[in-house]
């Protein structure tokens, strides 16, 4: 007899609308096409992909750890008021989560805000570190120049008090280093203070309220020309037309020690206090670079503002100069694939009692890197290897399936790179195709004879010359050929 509970009404009415609502999903379910997409400014990294990132990663963390760097790792998420007011007209960009279980929490823009609330929270004065990871902007993506709403970005810092510009000295010679270790071409890496920058606004008659977002326009200079940045000053910010004149005669300078010495004259500019600092740690700077040898590829830039608020002193960019390609016909600047400076006040803002802690640091760019680095493999057909495989097990006769699974194990358990087909009788051409299409630099095959005699041929696949070798020296002959590869 059926459950008595099923004739009251009310079960019997929902029971009803629950099978109604499942036999409209039903219906659904061969209409709706599942769309097959990544999210809006984002992309997925196949196997190429992924070994030309890990090639540029490794680089970059080499250079890095050749500075004497710790890691350290951040959540992808911070409370929502720890990313407020950090950014100033890019705040529009920070990607709000919804409310989960009673925390405001936004993605993280950068990593350096995420760095600074590391510091204050753990009371740390003194560190050097980098910090590799994703971060997130809700921009409008032009992804084909690598710009993305999730993205990477490589930063190290430095943190504590020091002399005057060592550390600073140091994150240009870190740019330089792993810009020229990458080799994308020429590139140039633009020099200016955030003092001076103030100092300049001060002298030509900007009113100190108007000082960020004159300073943002000043920014769009590498992208448009002069008389478009004065007509947004002077009409949309509502600067004076002499201020933004006499800002126009500063801006367009750039050069070298000759430059920062002829300011240090300048009647105008070296009455102020900030400008004066400025333009002193800026000679300390260059002398220093000197030193390391790198000048060639620094210039002292007047138009560089970068629009982030927390900038406090040195400011800095590398710009690559052109692509390689002989179909371009003009040099077109591809953009910053490199930023950072000085930020002394940030820590601060989130130390309860204030304490500030110095800190300068770099940001590699390594999405633009990337796509430049991609663009350049495809044109020029050159085949990449997305595995690390040293030797393929693998065997000439039928029957062997036991024989290659105990030498592949002893091979995994010295640490060899092996591999081996998934049959239990492949055929030998089919097993060398295998190592073709790899790029597998070896081939270590049982056959019933080696198997009597104790030994393993080993197949150089580029060559196709075999030698026999005793199995007890089979590991540590792969690793002599394969250092050579």
């Amino acid at each position: 007899s059926p459950a008595p509970s099923l004739y009251h009404p009310q079960i019997a009415k929902e029971v009803a609308k629950l099978l109604e609502m499942k036999a409209q999903l039903g219906e659904d379910e061969g209409k709706h096409k599942f769309v097959l997409k990544t999210p809006k400014g984002t992309r997925d990294y196949g196997p190429k992909q992924m070994a030309i990132r890990e090639r540029v990663f490794n680089a970059i963390i080499s250079c890095f750890k050749r500075h004497g760097a710790e890691v350290i790792d951040t959540p992808v998420f911070e409370l929502k008021e720890t990313l407020t007011g950090k950014y100033g007209e890019d705040s529009k960009l920070i990607y709000d989560l919804k409310d989960q279980g009673g925390e405001l929490l936004s993605l993280r823009y950068d990593l350096t805000v995420p760095f600074a609330r590391y510091l204050a929270m753990n009371k740390i004065t003194n560190i050097k570190r980098y910090h590799i990871a994703k971060v997130y902007r809700r921009d409008n993506p032009a992804m084909t120049r690598g710009r993305y709403r999730e993205f990477y970005q490589c930063d190290f810092d430095i943190a504590g008090q020091f002399d005057p510009m060592i550390p600073d000295a140091e994150c240009l010679k870190i740019v330089h280093e792993i810009l020229s270790d990458l080799q994308l071409g020429d590139f140039v890496i633009k020099v200016n203070d955030r003092r001076i920058l103030d100092g300049m606004f001060a002298v030509c008659g900007v009113p100190d309220s108007k000082f960020r977002t004159i300073c943002s326009s000043v920014d769009k200079l590498d992208k448009v020309p002069w008389e478009e940045v004065r007509s947004e000053m002077v009409g949309e910010k509502g600067l004076s037309p002499e201020a933004a004149d006499r800002i126009g005669e500063y801006v367009q300078l750039h050069g070298g020690l000759d430059l920062i010495e002829r300011l240090l004259q300048d009647p105008k500019l070296s009455q102020n206090k900030l400008a004066k600092e400025g333009l002193g740690d800026m000679k300390l700077l260059f002398e220093y670079l000197t030193l390391f040898g790198i000048t060639g590829k620094i210039s002292f830039d007047l138009s560089l503002a970068r629009g982030l608020d927390y900038y406090t002193g040195v400011i800095f960019e590398a710009v690559l100069l052109q692509q390689e390609n002989e179909h371009v016909e003009e040099a077109v600047s591809v953009g910053s694939v490199a930023g950072g400076g000085r930020y002394d006040g940030l820590v601060g803002m989130f130390d309860p009692k204030g304490r500030k802690v110095p800190c300068v640091g770099v940001s590699i760019g390594i999405e633009r890197i990337f796509s430049i680095l991609e663009q350049r493999l495809e044109a020029s057909e050159e085949k990449i290897r997305t595995t690390e495989t040293q030797v393929l097990v693998a065997s000439a006769q039928k029957k062997l399936l036991e024989e290659r699974l105990k030498l592949i194990s002893e091979l995994w358990d010295a640490g060899i790179k092996a591999e081996m087909l998934y049959k239990k009788n492949p055929k030998l051409l089919n097993q060398l195709q295998y190592c073709e299409d790899t790029g597998i630099p070896l081939v270590a095959i049982v056959g019933e004879q080696e198997l009597k005699d104790g030994v393993v041929k080993l197949r150089i696949v580029a060559t196709r010359e075999e030698v026999s070798v005793p199995r007890e020296s089979l590991v540590e002959e792969i690793r002599i050929r394969t250092s050579q590869c």
